[in-house]
């Protein structure tokens, strides 16, 4: 049998290919749209990269992490208390915030899905994720400096500590979304309690990703300038006395830039490097844990 092609077929077949190009010529569009603005991020990304490898290799050698910030005009000096300073109080930060971060998640993700508190507690978490860090400064410094008159690294470290909790507290509950009940359903089938569920099942099922998100917190925190400036402000000299003001590489950094002399501007762009090659090399270890967890 012969197909026999009415007027009305035709015109229907007419609307169908045009809606068809329609949606083609749409869809180019938002390619080409998209392209673009890849394009124009990855512009200035790879400009910032090249100018902080340029200009912050040059300052790097042995003294920059041996001897302490210099004088104006100084021949040597380095970055070593700043250095230290960072690594000590974004140590103990991760330390102190991971684990109310974990335990909060679980919670959301186990517990709390339906309950008030969860809500309330998932809300709040919402609010910190998305707060300016200046803001956590400065309620910091209305919490504890102004109360105890003094700047301090403690301070520092809570302030640090509440940029950790809730990306930690956000990770860890959609990692553990992400496991099939499957797993719970079977665990309680032999009798396993549920907290025993949680920690020897779910939670090591989700650990490549708990871990992931414990990293990019890490790496969130190791740049941050405006919390510490109204919390462990700076110092010129080594301390590890946390009770008092610490110096950090990124208020260090802060400080430097914006001097007029030369030897603190080179310091402050082998300070950059040294961030941007720190949260760089986080950011890869998270992605590749995260690859191989999938």
């Amino acid at each position: 049998m012969s197909s026999i092609t009415t007027p009305a077929t035709a015109e229907h077949q007419a609307r169908r290919m045009s809606k068809h190009r329609a949606r083609k010529q749409v869809n180019a569009i938002a390619l080409v749209l998209s392209l673009a603005a890849m394009s124009f991020g990855l512009f200035w990304l790879i400009w910032i990269l090249i100018e902080t490898v340029r200009l912050g290799v040059g300052g790097l050698s042995l003294s920059l992490f041996t001897e302490m910030t210099p004088p104006p005009l100084a021949e040597t000096g380095g970055l070593a208390n700043a250095i230290f300073g960072s690594l000590l109080m974004v140590t103990l930060a991760t330390a102190l915030g991971t684990p109310i971060g974990i335990l909060a998640g679980v919670y959301l993700a186990e517990y709390g899905q339906k309950t008030w508190l969860g809500s309330v507690t998932r809300f709040i978490n919402d609010i910190l994720l998305s707060a300016p860090s200046i803001v956590i400064g400065l309620f910091i410094y209305a919490v504890v400096v102004a109360r105890f008159n003094s700047f301090s690294g403690w301070a520092g470290v809570l302030a640090l500590a509440l940029i950790v909790i809730p990306v930690v507290v956000r990770t860890t509950e959609n990692m553990l979304a992400l496991i099939p009940n499957s797993l719970r359903e079977a665990a309680y089938a032999l009798g396993t309690p549920k907290w025993r569920v949680v920690m020897t099942v779910t939670l090591k099922a989700a650990r490549a990703g708990v871990v992931t998100g414990v990293l990019l917190a890490l790496a969130r925190i190791a740049g941050e300038t405006a919390p510490l400036l109204f919390t462990a402000l700076s110092n010129q000299f080594w301390t590890s006395d946390l009770s008092n003001p610490m110096a950090s590489l990124p208020v260090t950094i802060f400080k430097f830039a914006l001097s007029p002399y030369e030897n603190w501007q080179q310091l402050a762009w082998a300070g950059v490097f040294l961030i941007t090659f720190g949260v760089l090399m986080l950011n890869i270890l998270a992605r590749v844990l995260f690859r191989n967890k999938h």
